[in-house]
C-alpha cells in the first residue's frame, strides 16, 4: 500500500497524521472542505490537499476516491463536541457509513476507522456524557464490519492534547479509565494501516507500557 485518503485530516488527530505517514514515504490525499484548511499541512510534494464533503452522496465520494487513485481509506473526522446532536448524526454517524459505501462503489479494500472508547458497550452509554455520540459510533462500527473492507476499528480512550509516550495499552479491560495523547493515536493509525495483521479486527486503546511499533 502506498496512498492514504485521510477522511478528516484537517482535525486534530488528522494534522498529526499526515505528518506521519509522509514520514513513512505515503501519499497523502488530505480531505478538506475548503482551500483555507490546506495550509495547517507541511508544504511536501507527498500531500495532496483533495475537496471532500461528508454531505455528500456515496456515488460523490467514490468519484473523488476513485479520482486520486488512493488504495487506503482513513477515518478521522467528528461533527465536534459544539455542535448538535443533529451533527453527530450526519458526520459521525451517516458520513462514516457513506464513505465505507464509497470504498466499495471505488474498489478500496482498506479502511480503517477512528471510532471511540465505549462505543461497543452500551452499559457505559448513560454514565458517558456522550451517548449521542457513542451511539452514532456504535452503529457505524456495525455496518463497517458487514462489509467486505479489510478494515481495522481502533477505539481511543480519552484524547489528550498532550505530547505522545510512544507506549499504549490494546483491549484493556479497565476501559472507563483509558485516557491518550491523540499524537499516539496518529502514530498507531501509521502503524497499522498496512499491517495486515489487524485486518478485520478491533481494538480499543489507551496509554500503557508497550512500544506501539510492537503492539501489534
Amino acid at each position: 500500500m502506498s496512498s492514504v485518503f485521510v477522511i478528516g485530516s484537517h482535525g486534530q488527530i488528522g494534522q498529526k497524521l499526515v505528518s506521519k505517514l509522509i514520514a513513512r514515504k505515503f501519499v497523502v490525499y488530505a480531505g478538506i472542505r475548503n482551500d483555507g484548511q490546506a495550509k495547517v499541512f507541511p508544504t511536501d510534494k507527498l500531500v495532496h490537499p483533495v475537496h471532500f464533503d461528508l454531505n455528500d452522496s456515496a456515488e460523490k465520494m467514490a468519484k473523488c476516491f476513485k479520482q486520486t487513485g488512493a488504495d487506503t481509506i482513513v477515518f478521522s473526522a467528528g461533527s465536534g463536541g459544539k455542535t448538535g446532536d443533529d451533527q453527530t448524526l450526519i458526520i459521525d454517524l451517516d458520513g462514516a457509513v457513506k464513505s465505507t459505501e464509497a470504498a466499495r462503489i471505488a474498489g478500496i479494500k482498506r479502511y480503517v476507522m477512528v471510532s471511540s472508547v465505549g462505543s461497543n458497550k452500551r452499559d457505559l452509554w448513560d454514565k458517558s456524557g456522550i451517548k449521542p455520540y457513542l451511539i452514532a459510533k456504535h452503529y457505524a462500527d456495525k455496518e463497517l464490519q458487514r462489509t467486505e473492507l479489510d478494515y481495522t476499528i481502533l477505539r481511543p480512550g480519552m484524547l489528550k492534547n498532550t505530547s505522545g509516550t510512544g507506549a499504549i495499552t490494546v483491549n484493556s479491560k479497565s476501559e472507563e479509565r483509558l485516557s491518550i495523547p491523540r499524537e499516539d493515536v496518529a502514530e498507531v493509525i501509521a502503524e497499522i494501516v498496512d499491517n495486515q495483521a489487524t485486518f478485520k479486527k478491533s481494538y480499543t486503546i489507551g496509554s500503557g507500557e508497550t512500544k506501539i511499533a510492537a503492539a501489534f
